[in-house]
């Protein structure tokens, strides 16, 4: 016991010795406390204000000038987006400049921004609106080309079309010419043209010929140009229409479904002379537009410039900001109004860091009162922190998904690190597909800097956190592969000859009567004749249904071993005595005698039948085994063991209740002071309950209760997860079988064929399904399966994962965007 206490403690067996922290900070030296703080990274403060809504607290006023920065600035990214342009991803060297100074500028920025889009847009709907125009005069002089034989008196006036924009003043100077009624005949035919969406121009000829009954005449035809859209920024393809008809009434209904669409309708004079003038007069308003749009945007587009070359260092400037204040709101003021108190978690390792920077803040500020640095005693549980690196964080986060640590016990993670790829790979044991998932992991390695500065999408950035997990994975792939002899179901002679031959030249019997050994087995793995052999399905399915109870068998063994070293470290002498040695005795009772009979048989190459040695032994334990017999005294060893699982069970669930009613009685009757520092008591107690159950009643039926169902889940799950490893076996042989039926079926039937394009076909076949089928749904369903059996079988034999996260305030965990 002395060498174990001895061994030099590994980084993420236990979570980092925490300890509870107090701060006195003066006013003056607040700010830049906790900014440099933030910028280390290693405290977490509590918050000493939650009884108080979000507006009451001190520094609500400054978080809500961070909150309409931030606005100001997500305004920014937006505008530069929409303008095409990237904001700088380095932030340009500029001085520091103060939060206040930084409104000012914001603001500015964002009243010239608005009222550049405002303009913008006026200009850009005055050009929209004239560009339709020419091309309403354009289109439909095609269409009144036919109308010139009229007589005078059906000539239609400017003042009986209808025009829905009123922006048009400027053409005034002609168009108000057009207006006067001198040719007006309120009988004659009339028309109305304008322009209209291609996407609506169907629906609105059948509601023109419904509305009228009939009596009108369309004709429409497609804009030269397409417009651009101010509200969805998008081009969009117009149809210009014109519209003749008769009647006062049937230009009302006309105007109204105008409306309706959206179908803008403008003025076209029938003279000739009158459309060209228009035209011209059309064509240089659109020339000067032109230019004064060209301008506007070039003069945007270099604000919007100036803007990104900062945004990204202000963007980092005011979240850092409002993250400051939104800790300084968790502090809570002394009696004195002078003074911030701050309480929280930090590691033991960083007390010196967090004096040095609150020093450092003390310094900047030029205050005469030091920040007051104390440690206190804290009543709530320590929250778990484990310093994981690129390589060992993933495997964290996988525990970490099934309940965070509790404070100081044994982390699954650290063997987690090698049985997870292991388990994974005797599932999905494959060299071949092992070298292709090696393949990716390596490319996601290499590739780690350029992706770690990327924002990746929801499944890439899962592949990317999991990339040493897919090493591993892979790196195990091929081992476990190597030793079933498998290369996309293709078994090799790497290593050495076959330890069997045929009985004759012809090999005819091979299938029916079998092969006959003549050399030492094969050094390594399976033997690649057994591939296509009169016994190889039963021949692998006993080897790795047997291989996964062994697995199962040694890993659930850990974890009860890893449940001593917690009660060992928590100084729990009732768990080792009446929670850890049942345990053993029960588990290595049945299932360890099992795996021993396994081994055995495997080494002396006997004919027994396990199956009836397991049965019998519960149903005749005294009767002798006959030719099932491994060894001498097996028989009363099997009564020994038996009678041992029977007396592991009551010893798991009758002495702890009534030990710890004993103790509890004593404490609290003075019979037993010396107990008052023990954990014997305490070790029971939940995390969140820790040292305060010395007012509460000890409650005797609910502690057997709870010892009961311990007992009896540990009973059956002894025997239900032993079975649940055999799902080891049953993956392996999916895997191995899809892998031989698309080699077979696909791969050699189409190379059967002397055709090109066959042989093309069936190899584009058999890549698809090797990729999509077995290198990725295949590897998911592993992983998945690999993922239960650590949860469920491992981690419930030692795991407890009912602690919380260290949630320290820093700068790097920010989130790229603002709340």
């Amino acid at each position: 016991m002395e060498y174990i206490d001895n061994l030099p403690p590994m980084d993420l067996m236990r979570s980092e010795k925490m300890t509870f922290v107090q701060l006195i900070i003066p006013v003056e030296s607040a700010h830049p406390a906790i900014t440099y703080l933030g910028q280390l990274g290693l405290i977490q403060f509590r918050d000493l204000n939650a009884d108080k809504s979000p507006f009451q607290r001190t520094f609500v006023n400054q978080v809500k000038r961070c909150a309409e920065m931030s606005r100001k600035l997500r305004f920014f990214k937006d505008q530069i987006q929409k303008a095409g342009m990237l904001p700088s991803p380095r932030p340009a060297s500029q001085p520091d400049i103060e939060l206040e100074e930084l409104e000012i500028q914001l603001a500015e920025h964002e009243h010239e921004l608005i009222e550049m889009n405002g303009n913008s847009e006026k200009l850009r709907q005055s050009y929209n609106e004239l560009l339709e125009f020419k091309m309403v005069l354009q289109k439909a002089s095609d269409f009144l080309v036919s109308s010139r034989s009229h007589t005078t008196d059906q000539e239609t006036e400017l003042s009986e079309n209808v025009y829905s924009n009123d922006n048009y003043t400027d053409t005034a100077s002609l168009l108000e010419q057009e207006m006067q009624p001198e040719l007006s005949n309120q009988s004659g035919v009339r028309f109305i043209s304008g322009i209209i969406c291609k996407s609506k121009v169907l629906q609105f000829e059948r509601m023109l010929f419904r509305a009228t009954r009939g009596n009108m005449l369309f004709h429409q035809g497609v804009a030269d140009e397409e417009i651009l859209d101010p509200s969805s920024n998008e081009m969009v393809e117009k149809i210009v229409f014109v519209v003749f008809f008769s009647g006062e009434q049937a230009r009302s209904k006309i105007l109204k479904i105008c409306e309706a669409f959206g179908a803008n309708c403008y003025p076209v004079p029938e003279d000739m002379t009158k459309r060209r003038q228009i035209t011209q007069e059309v064509l240089s308003r659109l020339s000067e537009l032109e230019t004064t749009l060209d301008v506007g945007l070039r003069h945007r587009d270099k604000a919007l410039t100036s803007i990104g070359f900062h945004l990204t260092k202000w963007m980092n400037m005011v979240r850092r900001e409002k993250a400051v204040y939104d800790t300084l709101n968790m502090l809570n003021f002394d009696v004195t109004k002078k003074c911030l108190v701050g309480e929280g978690w930090c590691p033991i390792f960083a007390k010196i860091k967090i004096q040095e920077a609150l020093q450092r803040a003390t310094m900047d500020s030029n205050s005469q009162v030091g920040i007051i640095f104390h440690v206190m005693d804290a009543v709530d549980s320590p929250p778990t922190y484990f310093r994981t690196n690129c390589f060992t964080n993933a495997y964290q986060e996988i525990v970490d998904a099934y309940g965070v640590a509790k404070y100081q016990e044994v982390n699954p993670a650290v063997y987690t690190i090698v049985t997870f790829p292991f388990l994974f790979a005797v599932m999905f044991g494959d060299w071949g597909h092992g070298i292709c998932l090696l393949l990716g992991a390596l490319v996601l390695i290499a590739k780690e800097s350029k992706l770690s500065s990327q924002k990746l999408g929801s499944f890439m950035e899962m592949l990317f956190g999991g990339r040493y997990v897919l090493l591993l994975m892979s790196i195990f792939s091929i081992y476990c592969g190597l030793i079933y002899n498998e290369f996309f179901s293709v078994p090799f002679h790497i290593f050495g000859g076959s330890a069997y031959k045929c009985r004759d030249a012809s090999c005819s019997d091979a299938q029916t009567v079998g092969l006959i050994k003549y050399s030492d087995p094969y050094p390594f793995g399976v033997d690649p004749s057994w591939r296509g052999s009169r016994s190889e399905l039963p021949f692998l399915n006993s080897l790795k249904m047997k291989m996964s109870i062994l697995l199962g068998v040694v890993q659930m063994n850990l974890g009860i071993i890893l449940s001593y070293f917690n009660a060992r470290f928590f100084n729990s002498s009732l768990d080792i005595k009446y929670q850890f040695v049942p345990q053993v005795i029960f588990l290595n009772s049945l299932f360890g005698y099992l795996s021993l009979l396994v081994v055995v048989k495997w080494c002396t190459g006997s004919q027994a039948d396990l199956y009836h040695v397991m049965i019998y032994m519960f149903l005749s334990p005294f009767e002798p085994l006959g030719e099932n017999q491994l060894f001498w005294g097996q028989s009363v060893l099997q009564v020994i063991l038996l009678l041992l699982a029977l007396v592991a069970v009551p010893w798991m669930l009758f002495p702890k209740p009534f030990i710890l009613k004993r103790l509890h009685t004593e404490r609290f009757q003075g019979g037993t002071y010396g107990l008052l520092g023990t954990s014997e008591v305490d070790i029971y107690e939940e995390p969140d309950s820790a040292r305060q159950h010395h007012h509460e009643e000890f409650n005797f039926s609910e502690v057997f209760v709870h010892q009961m169902i311990h007992s009896i889940e540990f009973v059956l799950g002894a025997v239900s997860n032993t079975a649940s490893y055999l799902r080891l076996w049953a993956l392996s042989l999916a895997h191995s079988e899809l892998s031989t039926v698309f080699y077979e079926k696909v791969l050699l039937l189409a190379w059967g064929y002397d055709s090109l394009v066959i042989r093309l076909i069936g190899l584009s076949v058999f890549a698809f399904a090797t990729t999509f089928i077995l290198l990725m749904m295949e590897t998911l369903s592993a992983f998945l399966h690999a993922l239960r059996l650590h949860w469920v079988e491992f981690q419930n034999k030692f795991y407890h994962g009912d602690g919380y996260k260290f949630n320290p305030f820093s700068f790097a965990s920010l989130a790229d965007d603002d709340d």
